[in-house]
């Protein structure tokens, strides 16, 4: 289970963080801070494993608060959620090694896109003692030079993606969720949404945000093969 502290000072985008996060397998918001003072004592108090930290906050700037957090807990990750664009606050930031900086405001796409690549970071991560170079480059975003243009990334595997790719032409204009896509698969939603987001990447598929029966926007998949 990935624990998220959300340090945002308007608590409606904090709310939509977290609605956002709820869209995500394996993922819990332990805490939610106002402030930079509340978002010291939320990860002190709960030890998170990742922060998604604004920059300006009412009582202090985001970006002066990492040296301090990574004295607090050297082995939090940090991701920037700002409307902060200055050059001396990203160079900071990324100084401090922070994860991802997302420059306000966000759409859900980009968003959920950073939390699963994360997830996929710590999952790779969390099964290996040892690295090999592919397996580095594929931790630090860096496409590994290689003949093999055609071959799938690591993770993805031949058959699986046929059947999402068969799942995708039944559903047709209907498009299908990568909830629905997980119930037929028979695997998580997070799983199914990396084999859905492939096909994008390679042209086999497309996505757009739908209305559900529940009146909230769904991310439905489209086969464009």
């Amino acid at each position: 289970m990935l624990r998220v502290v959300v340090a945002e000072d308007d608590f409606r985008v904090a709310e939509l963080h977290e609605k956002f996060l709820k869209e995500v397998d394996d993922v819990q918001v332990v805490a939610k801070a106002l402030n930079a003072e509340e978002a010291l004592r939320s990860v002190d108090k709960h030890r998170p494993d990742l922060l998604l930290l604004d920059v300006y906050m009412p009582d202090r700037l985001g970006t002066d608060l990492l040296h301090e957090l990574r004295e607090l807990q050297p082995s939090l990750d940090i991701i920037m959620i700002t409307a902060a664009a200055e050059k001396q606050l990203i160079s900071q930031a990324l100084n401090y090694g922070v994860v991802d900086y997302i420059i306000k405001p966000i759409s859900m796409d980009r968003f959920l896109h950073t939390i699963e690549s994360y997830q996929e970071k710590m999952r790779i991560m969390n099964s290996q003692e040892t690295f090999d170079q592919q397996m580095i480059d594929q931790l630090i975003g860096k496409d590994t030079p290689s003949r093999k243009t055609a071959a799938a990334p690591k993770g993805i595997d031949q058959l699986t993606l046929k059947k999402v790719r068969e799942l995708l032409v039944d559903y047709g204009e209907e498009g299908i969720t990568a909830d629905q896509a997980s119930h037929h698969m028979g695997a998580s939603k997070t799983t199914a949404r990396r084999y859905l987001e492939y096909l994008i990447s390679i042209h086999e598929g497309s996505a757009e945000m739908r209305y559900g029966k529940v009146g909230r926007p769904e991310r439905k998949y489209f086969y464009r093969g």
